[in-house]
């Protein structure tokens, strides 16, 4: 379990049309916001990423970076990409699956098709989504067994404007006995 106020994982991922992403080499004045998804096969995603496209900009205002991840190759991370007419969110491909469990993300097997007829990899990861501040330690993370009932971008846009007004630091942090 990764812990808030501790080092995370590094992350170094190429990019669809940002050359490499470098978590260590991150220069946002707040942090960066990752998104890890399901794939193209998961049309939840698809919807979860069209929202985080549109508060690409809050994020932004706001000192932050945005990126989008999943264990997908290019051809099918190009394709999402496409599918949510993107104009502005980074997406990274090729996540390996020990990479996504440092992470603490679940893995998931294959079950076919989905209901937009694509088929699912092997393996792949289910979603999280992180808040990493610039001294690359964690501030914010949810992750999920299942694609459904993820938190809202607007929420953790809201969310920022507290912690900035107020210098709301990361909690969770204690790990001593209970």
């Amino acid at each position: 379990m990764l812990l808030p106020r501790q080092k995370t994982p590094g992350l170094t991922l190429p990019t669809l049309d940002h050359g490499t992403f470098d978590l260590a080499a991150e220069t946002a004045e707040r942090g960066t916001v990752i998104c890890f998804y399901r794939g193209l096969h998961c049309p939840i995603c698809a919807t979860y990423l069209a929202e985080f496209k549109k508060r690409v900009p809050d994020f932004a205002e706001r000192g932050v970076n945005t990126i989008a991840v999943s264990s997908d190759g290019e051809e099918r991370t190009r394709a999402m990409s496409d599918k949510i007419e993107n104009d502005g969110l980074r997406f990274a491909y090729n996540l390996t699956l020990s990479k996504a469990r440092e992470w603490g993300l679940y893995i998931s097997t294959s079950r076919g098709k989905t209901s937009i007829g694509i088929e699912e990899p092997a393996l792949f990861s289910e979603p999280g989504l992180f808040m990493v501040t610039p001294e690359q330690t964690l501030y914010y993370g949810s992750v999920q067994t299942m694609p459904f009932v993820r938190p809202h971008f607007s929420e953790l846009v809201s969310a920022l404007d507290f912690a900035i007004a107020n210098n709301y630091p990361a909690r969770g942090e204690y790990v001593g006995a209970v």
